[in-house]
């Protein structure tokens, strides 16, 4: 493949820079203590999947502002889009008053959900917690129960029913309790590291055995469950994969004990897993989705979406003053456009799902082929351009020391990456990311991995 429409990262400077120095000192100075900062890179300007900082070094962005940046950095049709409301206005509370834009942003995100005699309704929020938060409150009045279970590795936002739901770290925990009653924590079905003494092709069984006849039976009372959320595709464990059946029958077990279903689309939805919704790989229907990150391409909205049997909470029972801002939606509408086909970016085919599909499946076949090369590289796994790449020690170990090195190796080269899970690398890039940008972020990748075997 030749690379003629692609070029290197640029590094001018020794990373940090002069300037890029005299920022980090002010900002360690300044701002929050809670601010986490895996690389010495201050931005200054993007365009594509480039990102350029404030001495000049250009870097492929392979994290997108993690799966946020969806049509990459200054894509004319979201600028445009972004300038004509501001020009129009720039905020009227939603919680009060109706807006064109954004009736139409609700509409066009269900068109992808509902079926056939089963309508929804949108809420929309500012963050990923928010719209999470909204499910919780949602589902608590609606069912009249109060408990909610989560899974071990998730991932849901960092406010405080958020936080209790999410199982991947504690130190998003520490010190802050107590935190919200009533919830739970179940295994997520992880085939490369089977849990509760399953196999890669058990897994998914073994964890509805385990709520079915464990939880249910000395735990929580099922008929006490007012939902269970989870990531269809988890993505801070690790961007892992569950089993093929798992998510249809967690749905027909919610069914049987009257429990809501509610898929945390945050991270892995709006096409950037080849579908629109990552449950749509597996045939199963929610009844709440909450949806944020990528909608806009950067600028701060989410949505909370929910059947309608089933958002009957009643009037002035939750808003939010700057939810659904019309320069959010704005942005949110173009960034459709492009998900859809409506507009096409130029080398991405008929839409940027399809680009992520066939992007993301080169990029796990040459992964693949480095694991071959490279024993240390113990799993590859995803769908689009939602892919994981976990680092093991000659035991089959989680390798975090190792997957650390990588990924300072490959920051050192010009490939902006982030890691997830106990010693795994996520790969997320913006939706336009051309194939032959793609080989070079793969040029990349092998000169790092030389460098840490």
């Amino acid at each position: 493949m030749t690379l003629t429409s692609a070029r290197r990262p640029e590094i001018k400077t020794a990373l940090p820079g002069p300037k890029a120095t005299e920022i980090l000192k002010k900002d360690a100075e300044l701002l929050s203590t809670s601010y986490m900062r895996p690389f010495p890179f201050v931005p200054h300007q993007g365009e594509g999947v480039w990102l350029t900082d404030v001495d000049g070094n250009t870097m492929l962005d392979f994290m997108a502002g993690i799966a946020v940046s969806t049509t990459g950095y200054n894509h004319p049709h979201i600028v445009q889009a972004i300038s004509e409301q501001a020009a129009r206005f720039m905020h009227v509370c939603l919680t009060d008053f109706p807006q064109e834009g954004v009736t139409e942003l609700a509409d066009r995100l269900l068109a992808h959900v509902r079926r056939p005699g089963e309508p929804w309704r949108a809420f929309f929020g500012n963050s990923g917690a928010e719209a999470v938060e909204a499910a919780i409150k949602l589902a608590r009045n609606h069912t009249g129960r109060s408990h909610v279970i989560s899974t071990i590795g998730s991932f849901h936002g960092r406010t405080y029913g958020a936080i209790t739901l999410t199982g991947s770290k504690t130190k998003y925990k520490r010190g802050f309790g107590p935190l919200l009653p009533n919830v739970s924590h179940i295994p997520y079905p992880n085939p490369f590291r089977p849990p509760l003494g399953s196999t890669a092709e058990t897994c998914g069984d073994a964890v509805l055995s385990y709520l079915e006849d464990t939880l249910f039976k000395t735990v929580i009372p099922a008929d006490e469950v007012a939902a269970i959320i989870i990531e269809p595709m988890q993505g801070e464990g690790g961007y892992i994969v569950p089993p093929a059946d798992f998510l249809p029958k967690l749905r027909a077990l919610c069914d049987r004990h009257g429990i809501l279903l509610i898929f945390d689309e945050v991270q892995a939805g709006m096409g950037r897993s080849g579908k629109f919704f990552s449950f749509q790989h597996f045939d199963v229907q929610p009844d709440i989705i909450t949806l944020a990150k990528g909608i806009a391409s950067g600028m701060p909205i989410s949505a909370m979406l929910a059947k309608e049997s089933v958002m009957t909470w009643p009037v002035g029972s939750h808003g939010s003053t700057f939810g659904g801002n019309p320069v959010a939606a704005a942005a949110a509408l173009a960034t459709l456009d492009l998900l859809e086909g409506r507009v096409q970016h130029p080398g991405c085919g008929e839409n940027l799902m399809e680009n992520a599909e066939r992007v993301g499946n080169f990029l796990m076949a040459e992964f693949r082929k480095l694991a071959a090369e490279y024993p240390f590289i113990g799993d590859v796994r995803g769908r689009g351009l939602f892919i994981g790449v976990e680092f093991v020690d000659e035991q089959g170990n989680p390798d975090p020391k190792r997957r650390d090195a990588a990924s300072v190796a490959m920051f050192e080269r010009g490939l902006l990456n982030l890691d997830c899970g106990e010693s795994s690398i996520r790969l997320s890039p913006p939706l336009i990311l051309t194939l032959e940008e793609a080989q070079v972020g793969l040029e990349i990748v092998r000169e790092a991995l030389a460098a840490v075997r």
